[in-house]
């Protein structure tokens, strides 16, 4: 359930729980999602006391999920962005040039289109598919996780739903978290989604090649992620030129020496 939004999950996120305490799991989430659709003020008690059951229950999945990485010795890094600012078109690129093989659990409302993508270049991709809801949870991930060959992989990143809103809430029980706002949504962005940049380990700045064409002052956009969160990493990046691919590489290669 979306605690921002108040998003409705359909039946095919539903066919990602498991049995027993997970299957049960649903039917609250399922129930927590009629109250708020059927309740338009998300503030009052009751709902508030269902979202933070549904976000207790989440981290404590995702406590899980981190455990599972950690047990294989992989890091775990959530993507998140907009529609649209390269997160797809960042990793395939990254198959090209990365030293560490890597994994994607790959979020998306409908289709299997980026998964296939991946597959297409030799990445191993779990799509799974979110219906309505606007972002991954815990359990979702958890699911894609057992449907992955994880032995032998570095790196797994959870490609999140194109949004910079709601899967800011929701800790998937990876390690890091990257966020990609590209040169095309304008340079309002970061300051209008302070909550989803707060939540950045590492910020890229994509489609940088498209300086000349858009009205976007770069500096001024990198003072406003740091002022959010000062210790905040940013890159830029023009997927046409592979040495800013290769520094997001070396990022992410200092962060798994960092956990080693």
């Amino acid at each position: 359930m979306c605690t921002d939004c108040g998003c409705s999950i359909t039946e095919s996120v539903m066919e990602h729980s498991h049995e027993g305490k997970d299957h049960a799991h649903s039917h609250q989430h399922q129930k927590a999602h009629e109250h708020l659709h059927h309740n338009p003020q998300l503030n009052d008690a009751k709902t508030i006391s269902v979202i933070q059951k549904i976000l207790d229950k989440n981290d404590h999945e995702a406590e899980h999920n981190r455990q599972h990485f950690n047990n294989k010795g992989i890091l775990g890094i959530n993507l998140m962005s907009s529609p649209g600012s390269g997160k797809t078109t960042l990793l395939e690129h990254m198959a090209d040039v990365a030293d560490f093989k890597f994994g994607v659990v790959e979020g998306d409302l409908e289709t299997s289109k980026d998964a296939e993508r991946l597959q297409a270049k030799g990445i191993p991709a779990m799509q799974i598919q979110t219906g309505s809801a606007c972002h991954l949870d815990a359990f979702m991930v958890h699911k894609g996780l057992h449907d992955m060959p994880l032995d032998g992989l570095d790196v797994c990143f959870v490609e999140n739903v194109g949004n910079l809103v709601c899967p800011a809430s929701y800790d998937v029980g990876t390690h890091l978290n990257i966020v990609l706002v590209s040169i095309p949504e304008g340079e309002d962005k970061i300051a209008k989604y302070p909550v989803m940049f707060r939540q950045a380990d590492l910020v890229l700045i994509t489609k940088t090649d498209l300086l000349p064409y858009f009205k976007y002052d770069i500096e001024n956009e990198k003072a406003q992620a740091r002022r959010i969160k000062p210790n905040v990493d940013i890159l830029e990046v023009n997927i046409n030129d592979k040495e800013s691919i290769r520094s997001v590489v070396e990022w992410i290669n200092f962060k798994r020496k960092m956990r080693a």
